[in-house]
């Protein structure tokens, strides 16, 4: 049985992802939709492995806007539905998010955000609380596994109590570490979908759902705010740990609470501080605050990543300041923490030891030095794409034909696994300058193409990934083209979302659902619009590089390439191999070739190493994915490739 099915009162060991999944079960979630990003993607997957069992529809939308769309149609319905991103989703969704709130929901609508702070998995840490404030929607923050599930069910409970959404944020921290959950029952499956319009405008149960300016519905909207405060100050999901008069007193939330736990342990201060933990950090509740602020002299907040709770909690301070003399607050704004990165219970600990003047015990000296010497053994680490990765390939042919062109053309960018192609050179080969949102590299290469008359002479190329391409890509190429930008675009098409575990997208024949489904072909789309185009192997240097260097020569239209190979990690390819690659050491010269160890030091594929004792290179063959692709570039062609036994 899948564990997201355990019955009630079983105790089972969540994923925190699985946690918001199992309590969205409990809540009786109808719909859920989302788009793939780290941290966020398990919370769809879990629900789409249970949902022909508990009669859901779950959707891998083609971006979040169009996610929030899909959830707010159930909601509407009468459904309840969730929505899950990661903070850059919420920027995305953000457009129809702003009249979503303003037109109200019906059927309980949670929107999560899974949120990277340290930007372990993304390009930014961006800290997505500061939504809720600008909509006067309410934020809930689970501070363990069990609040992940607990809160996600309430969540539904509340969204319906303010007919409005209820926004929930994970971290890094509780969506992607484990913990034992207690399951409630799950409810009954006859859910029935009905959505009445003909009411009063201002009736949000029975009229239309709109989004409209009236200042009687935003004052309404605002007395429900003030009806869930008044919630929030009752909330068993706030709670305070420590003396009655603390000496100092954290208030924390969300992962930062483990950290803070952990960080009293390691200065031994449990009888000296506090800590009031709040999942409810929008609006807050001020009278809970109020009491435990006038408990105590010395206030820290401890958050990830923005100083969002600390001015909050500042501003409830400001409203009783006559009660606030000689209080002093600690936090991000004066620096006793981090203003950016991830943080953990180290951090904390030595800024609550600083605060309290407590000096924290220190590892042996010995072992210290023991720790150093191990570190030491571990070989340096680059990062780079795997080895078999056809964006190696795609850059090595996009580095060539730009060097061959000879006008010092560029790539502009987005997020994906070919973002490292901005780094060098280990990765990109001093391609891609620019890097910045899922579909801003086309919309950059357009405006840098229209540049022209200002003396920007330069061959402008652009690269996106296929689940991009329909996410973000498809407005900005129509605009290059019907602009009549002078662009090359490169879709480096590997089968999937690949970054964040290979979801499907609206290019492949299936679904979240494992459903059967027509694939919307990119080339049609771009043939469609008017656009040049062309498919290639970027396994076929030859093939690939004649094209792109006949596109680069090729002025005044947007010309289109489709390299497709799928990622060598995706599960058709992983662990096979197309070609069994060796290095001829009879052919092999070394550093006598006169290529500098073009393969080692500028292809630089982690299956291809260089021996010091024979000063040649060689095959490393557990590492080596068997695409071929380096025998292509030896100049001496000593390495070789032969066709493998268990090929595809």
């Amino acid at each position: 049985m899948n564990k997201l099915l355990s019955p009630a009162k079983s105790k089972v060991l969540f994923l925190g992802n699985e946690a918001i999944a199992r309590g969205a079960l409990e809540a009786g979630v109808s719909v859920a939709t989302g788009y793939p990003g780290t941290p966020s993607s398990e919370v769809i997957e879990s629900l789409a492995s249970v949902a022909e069992d508990r009669n859901l529809y779950v959707e891998w939308s083609v971006n979040e806007k169009v996610a929030l769309e899909v959830a707010a149609a159930a909601s509407f319905a009468g459904l309840r539905s969730l929505c899950v991103m990661k903070q850059n989703g919420v920027n995305v969704a953000s457009d129809f998010l702003l009249h979503l709130t303003a037109s109200g929901t019906r059927g309980g609508l949670v929107l999560v955000s899974c949120e990277d702070p340290g930007a372990l998995s993304s390009v930014n840490e961006g800290d997505s609380r500061y939504f809720a404030r600008m909509l006067e929607i309410p934020l809930l923050e689970p501070s363990d596994f069990q609040e992940a599930k607990d809160l996600t069910k309430w969540a539904f409970e509340l969204s319906e109590t303010i007919g409005n959404v209820v926004m929930l944020r994970s971290v890094t921290r509780m969506s992607h570490a484990s913990g034992n959950v207690v399951c409630g029952k799950l409810p009954a499956k006859n859910r029935k979908a009905h959505f009445d319009y003909d009411g009063p405008v201002m009736d949000s149960q029975t009229g239309p759902m709109i989004s409209t300016p009236v200042v009687a519905k935003h004052l309404l909207h605002q007395q429900k705010l003030k009806d869930v405060k008044a919630l929030f100050e009752k909330s068993p999901f706030n709670r305070y740990e420590g003396p009655a008069k603390p000496e100092l007193l954290i208030v924390t939330g969300s992962a930062c609470f483990l950290y803070a736990k952990e960080a009293f342990e390691i200065l031994g201060i449990k009888r000296r501080a506090g800590i009031l933990k709040l999942a409810t950090t929008w609006p807050l509740p001020s009278a809970l605050l109020k009491k435990h602020l006038l408990a105590t002299d010395r206030i820290c907040i401890v958050e990830e990543v923005m100083p969002f709770l600390e001015e909050n909690v500042k501003v409830q301070a400001a409203g009783m300041i006559s009660r606030m003399t000689g209080k002093s607050f600690f936090g991000k704004l004066d620096g006793t923490l981090p203003s950016a990165g991830e943080l953990n219970p180290d951090i904390v600990a030595d800024a609550l030891g600083k605060i309290l003047k407590v000096k924290r015990k220190m590892l042996p000296a010995a072992y210290v030095a023991e720790a150093k010497k191990a570190a030491a053994l571990a070989p340096p680490r680059e990062q780079t794409f795997c080895a078999g990765c056809p964006h190696r390939a795609s850059f090595w042919n996009i580095h060539n034909a730009i060097a061959l062109d000879g006008r010092k053309g560029f790539v502009c960018g987005d997020i994906g696994c070919y973002s490292m192609a901005a780094l060098s050179p280990a990765t990109g080969y001093h391609t891609m300058p620019t890097l910045h949102s899922m579909g801003s590299g086309t919309g950059l290469a357009s405006g840098f193409a229209r540049l022209t008359q200002f003396g920007l002479d330069k061959p402008i190329l652009t690269v996106c990934g296929d689940s991009t391409f329909y996410h973000a890509v498809i407005p900005a190429l129509i605009n290059a083209q019907h602009n009549r930008a002078d662009i090359t675009f490169i879709v480096l098409d590997n089968a999937g979302t690949a970054m964040t575990g290979f979801q499907p997208h609206p290019g492949l024949a299936i679904t979240a659902l494992k459903e059967t489904v027509p694939a919307v072909d990119i080339a049609a789309i771009c043939t469609a619009i008017g656009a040049k185009v062309a498919l290639s192997d970027p396994f076929d240097l030859a093939g690939t590089g004649k094209i792109l260097t006949d596109y680069l020569a090729e002025k005044g239209s947007v010309k289109v390439l489709i390299l497709r190979q799928a990622c060598a990690l995706s599960p058709e390819k992983k662990g096979k191999k197309q070609f069994e690659v060796k290095v001829d050491d009879a052919l092999c010269v070394g550093e006598a070739c006169g290529c500098n160890r073009l393969c080692t030091r500028i292809f630089r594929c982690p299956g291809l190493t260089w021996d010091r004792t024979k000063k040649k290179a060689v095959v490393d063959e557990v590492i080596c994915a068997g695409c071929g692709v380096c025998a292509s570039i030896c100049p001496q062609n000593a390495i070789v490739k032969t066709q493998a036994s268990q090929a595809m």
